[in-house]
């Protein structure tokens, strides 16, 4: 688990919505939801889990996440980002279905379906419905209230439905279209919500049949109301209109504005856009800037309509956009309004909690760092690490960790000039000095600790150059490892002993990190310098192959290894003439011709 992990999962918020795992190329590879978004999502980085889990955790480099008002709104923006970025890992949903609607047609005789297709046929549709089970429900419950036309094609005569009094039998009287048309009303007053008439009187006779002891119709009657509840709650990220919309929330925090967009279609919220950007003047001003801009951007279409927050200016932006913009003041409108503005709330505030967790892992590692070692906070630290490959190519590096972080751009490498590879002391010795006499030389920054990856006599040495030739006073402390090579002691002082510290301490992890680098940057140039001496080495017993040559056939083949394997005309393809294609094919492959 990564540190960027860490930190989010530190702070993840108390809320249900939906979460997206993404792997290290940024592809969103998971798609869950949940109740309380801070237990689930740390569920996976936490405990054993199975098979499939497991490979699932070790993909996972960053997250995201959005908050919902309730867990079934999750679950419609879940199905919608599933649909919508289609993520490896989410097979068990990776199918043709799409949501559930209740239907009523546009037809003489209207009838009630369930179906999966949205068609631009004049019909009502009310849905999606997260639970497909409680629509159907839904419908036979509608089926026994409501009389209209159940058949698909209009038989010539009376069916079941009309004795059970659930048709009109339109197929054989003549009923006129307004009773349709009012059905068609109430049913849609029921499903946009006015359901409480409907489910008092189901109570009502609930508890009656109850009384008369009829308790197998008062379980289907209890049943039924509770099928109603279920699909009939308020989904505050799905809209009953079908339109195509853009919410747009902002926050504004320490100077910084984060402003999110939900993109609503066809009254789904499929996505989301976030940006977190400093602000240099009034909020207002900013914000109906980057809205004025956000369209710039080709990949962001101008939708029918457009929400912002009821403190803005909306007139502006119609002039802008030459789009209706709308300040809902209630209703569900509003709330989508107010979950963008809820979510770039979190956005923002969590931008600062990261660089609070961040500066606690690094400049506080450095001020745990000092406390322990009884110094000045060591802001600017320089560690020292001294490699050879068995007694050849002997070369040492430096990296520089300025507030707790590493700054590549100052880090050094050096060969030995003056000292052998078994020398270790001399080699120490060397380094410290041609690095802190150029330090002094050309007036560069001194740092506030060196730290020698290694013990008591490489740190002597140190001091001996730094104190006795140089003059100057700056902390050296080594580092020791313990037999599995990792960090065991920090040494300080004169004589030095070890600084008692925690090793679950950020002071100690601080160390570990610099010593896991030094060593890497070490090892790494040693590498390069065993490398372009094996190089050098072949290439040189070949006639006619000078530096340029060498250099050529490097930048084109990228090893001797592959070199080694060209034929003459691959050879050719390097820019390389004919003849000394030839012989340096001929050079490596001599060895391995049959002998007489």
């Amino acid at each position: 688990m990564n540190e960027n992990i860490q930190n989010k999962l530190a702070i993840l918020p108390d809320e249900p919505g939906c979460y997206l795992m993404k792997d290290r190329q940024g592809t969103i590879i998971y798609v869950g939801k949940a109740k309380i978004l801070k237990n689930r999502v740390r569920s996976y980085f936490t405990g054993s889990h199975d098979g499939k889990t497991q490979r699932l955790v070790s993909e996972i480099e960053d997250f995201e996440y959005i908050i919902t008002s309730s867990n079934l709104e999750a679950l419609i923006l879940e199905l919608n980002l599933i649909k919508l970025h289609d993520p490896k890992y989410n097979v068990m949903l990776k199918d043709d279905k799409t949501y559930p609607y209740i239907k009523i047609t546009n037809e003489k005789y209207p009838r009630v379906l369930i179906t999966r297709k949205v068609k631009k046929d004049k019909a009502k549709y009310f849905g999606p419905y997260p639970n497909a089970g409680a629509a159907n429900e839904t419908k036979k419950l509608l089926d026994r209230i409501y009389p209209y036309r159940k058949c698909t094609k209009l038989p010539d005569r009376v069916c079941l439905y009309y004795h059970l009094g659930q048709c009109l039998a339109p197929c054989v009287k003549d009923i006129e279209s307004k009773v349709f048309d009012e059905m068609t009303e109430e049913i849609s007053k029921f499903l946009h919500g006015g359901y409480e008439e409907v489910k008092e009187n189901l109570e009502k006779k609930m508890f009656d049949a109850a009384e008369n002891l009829e308790f197998e119709r008062a379980k289907d009657l209890r049943d039924q109301i509770q099928h109603i509840e279920t699909v009939m709650q308020k989904q505050k990220m799905v809209t009953g209109d079908m339109s195509n919309r853009d919410v747009f929330g902002y926050a504004v925090e320490k100077g910084w504005m984060c402003v999110q967009v939900f993109f609503v279609r066809q009254g789904k919220l499929i996505e989301r856009d976030v940006s977190i950007f400093p602000i240099y003047q009034d909020p207002e001003e900013e914000f109906l800037t980057f809205v004025g801009r956000f369209y710039d951007i080709p990949e962001h279409i101008k939708p029918k309509e457009i929400f912002i927050p009821n403190d803005m200016d909306k007139t502006i932006l119609e002039k802008l956009l030459e789009v209706k913009v709308y300040t809902p003041k209630r209703g569900s409108k509003k709330e989508l309004v107010d979950l963008a503005m809820k979510n770039a709330q979190i956005a923002v505030h969590e931008k600062f909690q990261l660089i609070e967790r961040q500066e606690e892992r690094t400049i506080g590692s450095c001020e745990q760092l000092g406390d322990a070692m009884n110094i000045a906070t060591p802001l600017r630290i320089e560690a020292f690490d001294n490699s050879h490959m068995h007694g050849t190519d002997a070369v040492s590096a430096m990296v520089v960790f300025i507030d707790g972080k590493p700054s590549k751009k100052e880090y050094r490498k050096y060969k030995l000039r003056e000292t052998g590879a078994h020398d270790d002391y001399g080699a120490m010795q060397e380094v410290i000095r041609r690095r802190y006499t150029r330090v002094l030389k050309e007036n560069l920054p001194l740092p506030d600790l060196i730290i020698i990856d290694g013990g008591k006599g490489q740190m002597e040495v140190a001091r001996e150059v730094i104190e006795d030739e140089l003059g100057l006073y700056i902390p050296i402390a080594g580092l020791a490892k313990d037999e599995k090579h990792n960090t065991s002691q920090l040494l300080f002082g004169e004589p030095p002993v070890p600084v008692e510290m925690k090793r679950t301490s950020d002071g100690f992890y601080l160390l570990q990190r610099i010593q896991d680098e030094v060593h890497r940057f070490a090892i790494t140039f040693l590498r390069q310098q065993h490398q372009a001496h094996a190089i050098q080495s072949v290439l040189d017993e070949i006639e006619g192959v000078g530096p340029k040559r060498k250099q050529q056939l490097l930048k084109h083949f990228g090893s001797v290894k592959k070199i080694r394997e060209a034929s003459v005309e691959q050879l050719q393809q390097a820019k390389i003439p004919k003849k000394l294609a030839e012989a340096i094919y001929e050079h490596f492959h001599k060895e391995s011709e049959p002998k007489e």
